[in-house]
């Protein structure tokens, strides 16, 4: 788990084991030992290689896999990868457990349906229209000065 996220984050970052190793004061070889799996960093270097990565802790020691996929980076820190859906032939998807349990989504859960070139993103209409009353309340304000 360890070994394959270290590597996996070490490329996807463009960094050297000898970059990685000077960034948290450890040599190449001991770095190179955790990426094979010989050894394991202790926690103070795992909570240093976590915040070099931009991830959590949590998402560094384990491995997370998705069905059609494979095994999936750990998400940034404040993000989160939820795994990967099936559209039907109606259109419709079922959202992963946990990000309904983190988000609250129930049945009868309004939800904004936001997109462009990357993709598509699902926003809470609660959290969309408080952020839109905002912005217009700003326009608003900003108005009234000119």
């Amino acid at each position: 788990m360890l070994k394959e996220n270290l590597t996996m984050l070490r490329r996807m970052h463009g960094f050297s084991q000898e970059e990685i190793a000077e960034k948290i004061g450890i040599s190449r070889q001991a770095y190179a030992k955790w990426e094979s799996g010989s050894t394991v960093p202790d926690i103070e270097k795992c909570a240093l290689l976590a915040q070099v990565y931009g991830t959590t802790l949590d998402s560094l020691v384990k491995t997370e896999t998705v069905d059609g996929v494979g095994m999936i980076p750990p998400a940034p820190k404040g993000k989160n990868i939820w795994g990967a859906v099936t559209v039907n032939d109606r259109g419709q998807i079922v959202i992963p457990k946990g990000a309904r349990e983190r988000y609250g989504l129930t049945g009868g859960k309004r939800l904004i349906v936001l997109g462009d070139e990357a993709g598509v993103a699902l926003i809470p209409a609660e959290t969309f229209e408080k952020k839109l009353k905002q912005a217009m309340d700003l326009i608003h304000t900003q108005g009234d000065g000119a």
